[in-house]
């Protein structure tokens, strides 16, 4: 390798040390001299280089042999991937598929049971309404009929007052005290009679009110139940018992 070296500087100075050639640059150097030295140069090269230059001259197959492998894995690593992705896909459409069918069999379910509690909470209040309307009308015919009853005994008494007292009036016409007497008798029997129909009347209003009185307790209560039911029902607390309740 030194002779390599010493070679090389001597070509260097062969070079510096060779006459120009006006006006170029170029110059005369001694062609055996300098051909002696190349070959020296040559044959002081160790064999190396030419593995060396072998590896270059390979270079460019490996790295097209890289590239190509390199190429087919990623290729291949695509191609993985696209499966792996379409079948994810497809995993997650019926996934989703399974969970929108099973969230509207939830939903039918549900519509289905709070439609069913609707119509038994509707058709408990229908017959709620209906008992409280019979009961009503029962307790209004019976407040009529025993206002019409005393209406009538009241009558009754102030008529026969009345013809007692025109009586008594009559049979004591002739005697002048005694028709003032019986004037004074008459006017209080006719005011007693009165006020025996005044009482009798008020006693039938007091008694038509106290029964209007408990029917619209009655009211009240079906009302509260009524309206308890339809908060159970908003907060899914299940249908209400209303006959039950009612019944206490």
């Amino acid at each position: 390798m030194y002779r390599v070296f010493e070679a090389l500087d001597e070509l260097v100075a062969i070079v510096e040390e060779a006459r120009g050639i006006p006006p170029t640059r170029s110059c005369l150097v001694p062609r055996g001299d300098v051909l002696e030295l190349l070959d020296d140069v040559r044959d002081a090269l160790p064999g190396e280089l030419d593995d060396a230059q072998d590896v270059l001259d390979h270079r460019d197959k490996i790295v097209s042999d890289a590239r190509s492998a390199a190429e087919t894995t990623v290729t291949s690593a695509d191609e993985q991937a696209r499966e792996t992705l379409e079948s994810a896909r497809e995993e997650a459409d019926r996934i989703l598929a399974d969970a929108k069918a099973h969230a509207d069999r939830m939903v039918a379910e549900a519509s289905a049971h709070a439609d069913h509690l609707v119509n038994t909470a509707q058709a408990e209040a229908d017959r709620v309404v209906a008992d409280g309307n019979a009961e009503f009308e029962a307790v209004t015919g019976r407040a009529r009929a025993e206002s019409e009853r005393m209406a009538e005994a009241g009558q009754a008494s102030y008529d026969r007052s009345v013809a007692e007292g025109q009586a008594e009036r009559d049979r004591l016409v002739t005697q002048t005290e005694v028709v003032r007497a019986s004037h004074i008798e008459s006017a209080r029997v006719i005011d007693a009679a009165h006020a025996e129909a005044d009482r009798m009347r008020d006693e039938c209003d007091h008694y038509v009110d106290s029964k209007l009185a408990e029917f619209e307790e009655t009211l009240d209560t079906t009302l509260r139940l009524v309206g308890r039911g339809r908060h159970q029902l908003r907060s899914g607390a299940g249908a209400p018992d209303y006959a039950g309740d009612y019944r206490h």
